[in-house]
Protein backbone atom coordinates (compact mmCIF):
# COMPACT_ATOMS: atom_id res chain seq x y z
CA UNK A 1 0.00 0.00 0.00
CA UNK A 2 1.41 3.62 -0.50
CA UNK A 3 0.80 5.90 1.68
CA UNK A 4 -1.05 8.99 0.12
CA UNK A 5 0.00 11.85 1.96
CA UNK A 6 -3.79 12.75 1.87
CA UNK A 7 -4.56 10.14 3.94
CA UNK A 8 -6.41 11.48 6.91
CA UNK A 9 -5.42 8.20 9.35
CA UNK A 10 -1.55 8.33 8.53
CA UNK A 11 -1.57 11.73 8.94
CA UNK A 12 -3.77 12.73 12.09
CA UNK A 13 -1.75 13.18 15.49
CA UNK A 14 -3.09 10.00 17.12
CA UNK A 15 0.69 9.47 18.87
CA UNK A 16 1.73 11.00 22.14
CA UNK A 17 5.06 9.93 22.19
CA UNK A 18 7.97 7.24 20.82
CA UNK A 19 10.44 5.66 23.09
CA UNK A 20 12.75 4.89 20.45
CA UNK A 21 15.07 2.22 21.81
CA UNK A 22 13.58 -0.59 24.86
CA UNK A 23 15.25 -3.82 25.99
CA UNK A 24 12.84 -4.27 28.39
CA UNK A 25 9.41 -3.95 26.77
CA UNK A 26 9.74 -6.65 24.53
CA UNK A 27 11.12 -10.30 25.41
CA UNK A 28 14.48 -11.23 24.47
CA UNK A 29 14.05 -8.21 21.56
CA UNK A 30 15.28 -4.59 20.64
CA UNK A 31 12.64 -2.68 20.04
CA UNK A 32 10.97 0.80 20.60
CA UNK A 33 7.56 1.97 21.87
CA UNK A 34 4.70 4.30 19.95
CA UNK A 35 2.55 5.43 22.80
CA UNK A 36 -0.59 6.13 21.29
CA UNK A 37 -3.22 8.37 22.72
CA UNK A 38 -6.42 7.94 24.91
CA UNK A 39 -7.31 4.98 26.42
CA UNK A 40 -11.08 3.66 27.54
CA UNK A 41 -9.94 2.92 31.08
CA UNK A 42 -9.71 5.44 33.98
CA UNK A 43 -7.57 2.81 36.36
CA UNK A 44 -7.04 4.57 39.54
CA UNK A 45 -2.79 3.39 39.63
CA UNK A 46 -2.53 5.00 36.28
CA UNK A 47 0.81 6.77 35.80
CA UNK A 48 0.14 7.82 32.17
CA UNK A 49 -2.69 10.04 32.84
CA UNK A 50 -1.26 12.51 30.52
CA UNK A 51 -1.97 9.91 27.79
CA UNK A 52 -4.86 8.48 28.45
CA UNK A 53 -6.70 11.82 28.84
CA UNK A 54 -5.01 13.06 25.72
CA UNK A 55 -7.44 14.74 23.06
CA UNK A 56 -4.91 14.17 20.15
CA UNK A 57 -1.15 13.49 19.92
CA UNK A 58 2.18 14.89 18.90
CA UNK A 59 2.92 12.72 16.28
CA UNK A 60 1.57 11.04 13.31
CA UNK A 61 1.63 7.27 11.90
CA UNK A 62 3.70 8.99 9.56
CA UNK A 63 6.18 10.38 11.49
CA UNK A 64 6.12 6.55 12.83
CA UNK A 65 6.92 5.14 9.75
CA UNK A 66 9.60 7.68 8.99
CA UNK A 67 11.84 6.41 11.92
CA UNK A 68 11.17 2.88 11.35
CA UNK A 69 12.65 3.43 8.14
CA UNK A 70 15.69 4.48 9.93
CA UNK A 71 15.34 1.38 11.89
CA UNK A 72 15.73 -1.68 9.79
CA UNK A 73 18.37 -3.50 10.72
CA UNK A 74 18.61 -2.15 14.26
CA UNK A 75 15.36 -3.18 15.60
CA UNK A 76 14.01 -6.39 16.31
CA UNK A 77 10.45 -5.04 16.83
CA UNK A 78 7.55 -2.51 17.92
CA UNK A 79 5.59 -2.36 20.58
CA UNK A 80 2.37 -0.73 20.19
CA UNK A 81 0.61 0.81 23.82
CA UNK A 82 -0.79 3.42 25.38
CA UNK A 83 -2.95 4.46 26.55
CA UNK A 84 -4.92 1.76 24.60
CA UNK A 85 -3.87 1.54 21.32
CA UNK A 86 -6.91 -0.37 19.94
CA UNK A 87 -9.32 2.54 20.38
CA UNK A 88 -7.35 3.21 17.05
CA UNK A 89 -7.65 1.80 13.77
CA UNK A 90 -3.96 -0.46 13.77
CA UNK A 91 -4.54 -2.71 10.67
CA UNK A 92 -3.18 -0.45 7.94
CA UNK A 93 -0.41 1.26 10.13
CA UNK A 94 0.71 -2.64 11.23
CA UNK A 95 0.62 -3.44 7.58
CA UNK A 96 3.20 -0.95 6.59
CA UNK A 97 5.43 -2.15 9.84
CA UNK A 98 5.98 -5.47 8.47
CA UNK A 99 6.42 -4.38 5.50
CA UNK A 100 9.30 -3.12 6.56
CA UNK A 101 10.19 -6.65 8.68
CA UNK A 102 10.05 -5.73 12.14
CA UNK A 103 8.06 -7.87 14.87
CA UNK A 104 4.56 -6.44 16.40
CA UNK A 105 4.06 -6.42 20.33
CA UNK A 106 0.63 -5.07 21.45
CA UNK A 107 0.04 -4.04 25.09
CA UNK A 108 -3.84 -4.03 25.51
CA UNK A 109 -6.33 -3.97 28.00
CA UNK A 110 -8.12 -6.34 25.77
CA UNK A 111 -11.49 -4.42 25.81
CA UNK A 112 -11.49 -4.52 21.97
CA UNK A 113 -11.85 -8.83 21.04
CA UNK A 114 -12.99 -7.75 17.15
CA UNK A 115 -9.97 -5.57 16.48
CA UNK A 116 -7.39 -8.05 18.23
CA UNK A 117 -9.44 -10.60 16.18
CA UNK A 118 -8.95 -9.20 13.10
CA UNK A 119 -4.69 -8.29 13.82
CA UNK A 120 -4.56 -12.24 14.52
CA UNK A 121 -6.27 -13.25 11.64
CA UNK A 122 -4.18 -10.95 9.22
CA UNK A 123 -1.15 -12.73 11.19
CA UNK A 124 -0.13 -8.77 12.12
CA UNK A 125 1.05 -9.58 16.07
CA UNK A 126 3.72 -11.30 17.06
CA UNK A 127 3.12 -11.09 21.13
CA UNK A 128 0.43 -9.74 23.26
CA UNK A 129 0.38 -8.50 26.53
CA UNK A 130 -2.88 -8.43 28.34
CA UNK A 131 -3.34 -6.54 31.48
CA UNK A 132 -5.81 -8.42 33.28
CA UNK A 133 -6.57 -5.19 35.83
CA UNK A 134 -8.84 -7.00 38.34
CA UNK A 135 -10.74 -9.62 39.34
CA UNK A 136 -14.21 -9.64 38.05
CA UNK A 137 -15.85 -8.55 41.04
CA UNK A 138 -13.09 -5.34 41.39
CA UNK A 139 -13.19 -4.77 37.34
CA UNK A 140 -15.29 -1.55 37.64
CA UNK A 141 -13.65 -0.47 40.76
CA UNK A 142 -10.43 -0.37 39.77
CA UNK A 143 -11.52 0.81 35.66
CA UNK A 144 -13.67 2.47 36.10
CA UNK A 145 -15.25 0.57 32.87
CA UNK A 146 -17.71 -2.03 32.46
CA UNK A 147 -15.85 -3.97 30.28
CA UNK A 148 -15.33 -7.13 32.04
CA UNK A 149 -16.95 -9.21 29.42
CA UNK A 150 -15.09 -7.68 26.74
CA UNK A 151 -11.67 -8.09 28.43
CA UNK A 152 -12.62 -11.44 28.72
CA UNK A 153 -13.66 -12.55 25.12
CA UNK A 154 -10.11 -11.14 24.43
CA UNK A 155 -8.37 -13.53 26.90
CA UNK A 156 -10.83 -16.81 25.20
CA UNK A 157 -9.29 -15.35 21.91
CA UNK A 158 -5.83 -15.06 23.15
CA UNK A 159 -5.86 -18.91 24.67
CA UNK A 160 -7.47 -20.35 21.75
CA UNK A 161 -4.87 -18.67 18.87
CA UNK A 162 -1.09 -19.46 18.40
CA UNK A 163 0.16 -15.92 19.58
CA UNK A 164 2.85 -15.68 22.16
CA UNK A 165 0.84 -13.61 24.93
CA UNK A 166 1.70 -13.03 28.74
CA UNK A 167 -0.95 -11.79 31.15
CA UNK A 168 0.42 -9.11 33.72
CA UNK A 169 -1.51 -7.52 36.71
CA UNK A 170 -0.37 -3.70 38.21
CA UNK A 171 -0.72 -4.31 42.40
CA UNK A 172 -1.26 -1.30 44.78
CA UNK A 173 -1.84 -3.30 48.12
CA UNK A 174 -4.41 -0.63 48.55
CA UNK A 175 -6.70 -1.35 45.61
CA UNK A 176 -5.66 -5.83 44.97
CA UNK A 177 -4.71 -7.31 47.54
CA UNK A 178 -3.42 -11.39 47.30
CA UNK A 179 -7.44 -12.67 47.69
CA UNK A 180 -7.65 -10.49 44.73
CA UNK A 181 -5.05 -11.65 42.96
CA UNK A 182 -5.28 -15.81 43.55
CA UNK A 183 -8.80 -15.34 42.15
CA UNK A 184 -7.59 -13.98 38.92
CA UNK A 185 -4.52 -17.17 39.29
CA UNK A 186 -7.60 -19.28 39.52
CA UNK A 187 -9.54 -17.69 36.33
CA UNK A 188 -6.51 -18.08 33.90
CA UNK A 189 -5.84 -21.50 35.35
CA UNK A 190 -9.19 -22.80 35.32
CA UNK A 191 -9.36 -21.16 31.45
CA UNK A 192 -6.75 -23.11 30.53
CA UNK A 193 -3.54 -20.26 30.98
CA UNK A 194 0.04 -22.22 32.07
CA UNK A 195 2.14 -18.88 30.61
CA UNK A 196 4.14 -17.23 33.36
CA UNK A 197 2.28 -14.52 35.13
CA UNK A 198 3.90 -11.15 35.71
CA UNK A 199 2.92 -8.79 38.58
CA UNK A 200 3.98 -5.38 38.58
CA UNK A 201 4.72 -3.28 41.43
CA UNK A 202 2.28 0.68 41.39
CA UNK A 203 5.09 2.87 40.33
CA UNK A 204 4.12 6.31 41.91
CA UNK A 205 5.05 9.23 39.82
CA UNK A 206 2.78 11.83 41.49
CA UNK A 207 1.05 11.97 38.84
CA UNK A 208 -1.52 8.94 38.73
CA UNK A 209 -4.93 9.26 38.14
CA UNK A 210 -6.64 9.02 41.27
CA UNK A 211 -4.01 10.78 42.74
CA UNK A 212 -2.85 7.82 45.30
CA UNK A 213 -0.08 7.75 47.27
CA UNK A 214 2.60 4.43 47.79
CA UNK A 215 -0.24 1.84 49.53
CA UNK A 216 -0.15 1.62 53.34
CA UNK A 217 -0.84 -2.19 53.58
CA UNK A 218 1.30 -4.99 53.02
CA UNK A 219 1.14 -7.65 50.30
CA UNK A 220 2.04 -10.97 51.42
CA UNK A 221 3.64 -12.71 48.79
CA UNK A 222 3.77 -15.89 50.81
CA UNK A 223 0.30 -16.77 50.42
CA UNK A 224 0.23 -16.18 46.56
CA UNK A 225 -1.07 -19.36 44.81
CA UNK A 226 1.42 -21.76 43.47
CA UNK A 227 -0.76 -22.54 40.38
CA UNK A 228 1.25 -20.20 38.13
CA UNK A 229 4.78 -19.13 37.81
CA UNK A 230 4.88 -15.77 39.49
CA UNK A 231 7.36 -13.48 38.06
CA UNK A 232 7.45 -9.81 39.66
CA UNK A 233 8.23 -6.75 37.78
Amino acid sequence: MNINKENSLFNTKIVYDLTKFTHLDYPEHLACIIWFSGCNMRCDYCYNSDIVFAKSGNYTLDDMLKFLKTRVGLLDGVVLSGGEATTHHLIPFCQEIKKLGFLIKLDTNGTNPHAIKELLDLELLDYVALDYKAPKEKFIKITHSNTYDKFSDTLNLLLSSKIKFEARTTIHNDLLNVDDINLIIDDLTTRGYNKKYYLQKFLDTQTNIANIKTASKKFDKSKLSKKLDIIWR
